[in-house]
């Protein structure tokens, strides 16, 4: 399609449309990927919570059945010490009471982005790697690079627009703070900063939008004041190629109301209201930094999952998520990119 007023993402990626399906770990998978892909979008694995092995294995399964350009996302937190997150278990003993549950030994923690995840994308050769988080160490970048693979940075302040753009990100990602999922600060403390104000942040590279966009009409406003991309996430949590769970795709369309939480992760994310948010408020200082607060919660999502309740998960979505309705994912995309252009030649 012709059209778009700024080509340059699309020149850079070879992508059909200027659409870029969010990678959302735990949410999404092959199937969407897939889906968006053959809708003209550029299509995303998550990575943060898969094995090298699995990175392979998907990234192979993806382009078995879908042309177009492929994003690997990783994550590059600052994996520290595990903390005494005692205050944080007393203060979930009466949900463990309730549910009848004890706490259990944690799982296994998100891990940023390594060596051996250089190794898989060395394998696979991916079109894109993104990373959430900030960058990882000169040397890896230097192996994600060489494998041909366009480097793409995600920035929530106007501060962090502009140091990705001198670490020579070929794109950068402007996550507002409407967005779900989390909010990939790495400098300084967390500061929402609306997706409009990190518009208006001037730098040489492509810039994707991010945050509330669900429609065509948020599409275009994006693309008009400077994006040449945007990235779309709550929209596909409702197409039947997500992995939403059924209590998560419930609350998707409806009133509820998305706040920035630290409870599910100890990271700073924007997701849907749940029980343990409406008892315990969305954010608590008790919950132990990212990705430690996951650990006790477990066995409470655990046995509320198999029940069929979402009530300690976490339910990510942006703030457009009572606008969105169930639809393919790539009739989606094929929709909302013809709907954009529509609007842009109409403006």
């Amino acid at each position: 399609m012709s059209g778009w007023p700024d080509p340059r993402f699309l020149d850079l990626t070879g992508a059909s449309v200027p659409i870029v399906q969010a990678p959302m770990a735990g949410a999404s998978g092959v199937a969407l990927a897939v889906a968006a892909m053959r809708g003209g979008a550029i299509g995303s694995l998550p990575c943060a919570m898969l094995t090298p092995e699995q990175v392979i294995a998907q990234s192979a399964e993806v382009r078995a059945r879908a042309s177009g350009p492929l994003n690997l996302n990783f994550f590059c937190h600052r994996l520290g010490p595990a903390p005494d997150d005692s205050a944080w278990r007393a203060l979930l003993q009466p949900f463990y009471d309730a549910e009848g549950v004890n706490p259990a030994p944690p799982p296994p923690l998100r891990r940023p982005f390594d060596a051996m995840m250089a190794e898989a994308v060395e394998a696979v050769r991916p079109d894109i790697v993104s990373f959430h988080f900030g960058l990882p160490s000169p040397d890896l970048i230097e192996r994600v690079m060489a494998t041909g693979a366009l480097m793409v940075g995600n920035a929530t302040t106007p501060a962090e627009v502009r140091w990705l753009a001198e670490a020579d990100a070929d794109a950068i990602i402007l996550q507002g703070a409407e967005a779900g999922g989390h909010a990939g600060w790495f400098l300084g403390h967390h500061r929402p900063t609306p997706l409009a104000d990190l518009l208006r942040v001037e730098v040489a590279v492509p810039t994707i939008a991010a945050g509330g966009i669900v429609d065509a009409i948020g599409i275009a406003a994006a693309l008009k004041a400077g994006a040449s991309a945007v990235q779309i996430g709550t929209a596909f949590l409702a197409s039947p190629e997500s992995n939403a769970s059924a209590p998560h795709r419930a609350l998707l369309g409806t009133a509820t109301e998305t706040v920035f939480t630290n409870l599910f992760s100890g990271g700073v994310a924007r997701g849907l209201r749940n029980r343990l948010i409406d008892a315990i408020g969305p954010v608590n200082p008790a919950a132990p930094p990212f990705p430690y607060a996951s650990a006790a919660l477990a066995p409470l999502r655990a046995k509320a999952e198999a029940d069929g309740r979402g009530d300690y998960s976490p339910l990510w979505a942006g703030t457009g998520a009572a606008r969105v309705r169930p639809e393919p994912a790539e009739a989606l995309t094929r929709r909302l990119a013809a709907e954009t252009l529509s609007l842009l030649e109409t403006a």
